[in-house]
């Protein structure tokens, strides 16, 4: 046996996970210059706005809200053992807003929008009908990949902003009705320590996630396998790759923004 192979075999396996990074980056390109040029597709525009952005509502909220509740139990009881449970408004505030907020979005986003996608797309081309459309002269990326990355570039960051707000009414709630806080001076606190920054970085991260979710559901729906094994691949290793991104992303935004 060849005492380099296993060397070989790790530096193949690094070229070829460079060799993807860099068809994902090319992918995203296209797909972000196809936004800004004609033809447009109002239609799937919309479709797609329906799709990521209300239909995604309900379980936006409800992961929110419970995890505004909890987050206020947990810092309460922690906070318990150094009398320090008055900062349970601020840190419920900027713990939704910096980071639970917009990375709980995403992923969720990842989970119900990129497996969409992809099996949608995937689909598509297992049936043929993305060949129809290049048939019809109907550029793919421009009718299946653009209006989708357009639409989670705009209600993603919206969804962010719901979902803080809504965890923080959660940890309010529970604040107010089950720990004995006072409502006015919590609102007090909560308002009075967050920051513009806080809630531009969790809106820009949350444009940044809804750009990979989408993105990451696009390009594996078009580069899926044949079949429904085809199909089934494509869905996982989406979500699998846009949940991954969100959280790298989320570091390297985290990083930028309070490194100022």
């Amino acid at each position: 046996m060849n005492p380099l192979s296993p060397l070989g075999g790790l530096g193949r396996a690094i070229l070829n996970l460079f060799a993807v990074f860099g068809r994902v980056a090319l992918f995203a390109l296209d797909a972000v210059s196809h936004i800004v040029r004609p033809p447009f597709y109002p239609r799937e525009f919309a479709l797609a706005l329906l799709n990521i952005g209300w239909l995604s509502l309900p379980v936006v909220g409800l992961t929110a809200i419970f995890t505004g509740g909890a987050l206020a139990l947990q810092i309460y009881a922690g906070g318990a053992r150094f009398n320090a449970e008055a900062v349970v408004p601020q840190i419920v505030a900027i713990g939704m807003v910096r980071e639970l907020g917009p990375v709980l979005v995403g992923l969720m986003i990842a989970a119900r929008v990129t497996s969409s996608i992809a099996a949608e797309i995937a689909t598509m081309k297992v049936t043929e009908q993305i060949d129809a459309l290049v048939t019809l002269s109907t550029h793919p990326m421009k009718y299946l990949t653009a209006p989708r990355v357009l639409a989670a570039l705009i209600t993603v960051p919206a969804l962010v902003g719901v979902g803080d707000i809504i965890g923080i009414a959660g940890g309010y709630t529970v604040a107010t009705q089950n720990l004995g806080f006072n409502p006015a001076a919590y609102l007090k606190n909560t308002v009075d320590f967050l920051e513009a920054r806080d809630i531009v970085s969790s809106l820009v991260k949350g444009a940044a996630f809804g750009v990979i979710a989408a993105i990451m559901g696009c390009y594996y729906g078009m580069n899926s396998g044949r079949g429904a094994q085809g199909v089934g691949r494509a869905t996982k290793g989406s979500v699998e790759a846009a949940a991954v991104l969100i959280l790298a992303a989320n570091f390297v935004l985290t990083g930028v923004f309070f490194s100022l």
